[in-house]
């Protein structure tokens, strides 16, 4: 990851975490309530209009939503703040250039950027699971294998807005991506419907996008319904974030170093 040879210090890339943290606990609320307005509309919508009606794979149709959603709060609110959060840190504040002066390398940089955005992405999840009682819906033990799970679909997706954070020339930029890749996982990554319903190979194609692993796992870890391949998909989800994160950092160097 680093060119340099040189070895990634967790002690600096917390650093990184810790600066972020601190600004964004000054203004927690209007933050999480931007993140995860969102998601409880639709849980509160979709939920409560359709519920009494539908059943989907064996659940209600609030039951069958409402963990997608989870999902769904970590992947927006660890994209949104890879890159809104980070290009105003890089762009507009300087933020970066004035890390880069202290001995943080910009690898550790990238690196406590992407932390910092799987972060935010596990509260706002934790708190979409947290919320699920309150319309009736009471998580299975398992549920306690899902936080470091979505931390990982956190890092995955803070890495992904990392990479347009490196690429994007202005806020502008940043239309692109959320019209175009988060928006349509959103909505196509089996959160409101069943995927094995759909014909083939839409279904086939569907299954292939990097929410629609994180809204299965989540849904059979908060009703205790383990099916024998959601570890192979928890393993991809990771190498993914990985793969993500190498080439968010690749990309972030190559904007940063002339």
């Amino acid at each position: 990851m680093n060119p340099e040879g040189l070895a990634i210090d967790p002690r600096s890339v917390w650093r990184v975490v810790q600066r972020n943290g601190r600004v964004w606990w000054k203004y927690k609320v209007p933050s999480l309530v931007g993140n995860l307005g969102q998601p409880l509309l639709f849980l509160v919508a979709f939920g409560f209009g359709m519920s009494q009606h539908e059943t989907v794979a064996g659940h209600t149709y609030l039951q069958f939503i409402a963990p997608g959603l989870a999902a769904s709060a970590v992947m927006y609110s660890a994209a949104f703040e890879a890159t809104y959060g980070s290009y105003t840190r890089l762009s507009t504040q300087s933020t970066f250039e004035g890390i880069l002066m202290t001995p943080i390398t910009l690898e550790e940089l990238a690196l406590g950027e992407v932390t910092w955005g799987a972060i935010k992405g596990l509260i706002s999840g934790l708190v979409m699971i947290g919320v699920m009682p309150l319309f009736g819906l009471w998580p299975s033990p398992w549920v306690a294998l899902l936080p470091p799970f979505l931390f990982v679909a956190g890092i995955l997706f803070a890495a992904l807005g990392l990479m347009m954070t490196a690429l994007a020339t202005n806020y502008d930029f940043f239309n692109y991506f959320v019209s175009l890749i988060i928006t349509p996982l959103f909505l196509f990554s089996g959160i409101f419907f069943a995927l094995d319903q759909l014909p083939y190979p839409t279904r086939e194609i569907l299954q292939f996008t990097p929410l629609t692993p994180v809204v299965e796992v989540s849904r059979m870890l908060c009703y205790g319904e383990p099916r024998p391949g959601w570890p192979l998909m928890a393993a991809a989800v990771t190498i993914l974030a990985l793969a993500a994160t190498l080439l968010a950092a690749r990309l972030l160097r190559r904007r940063l170093i002339k």
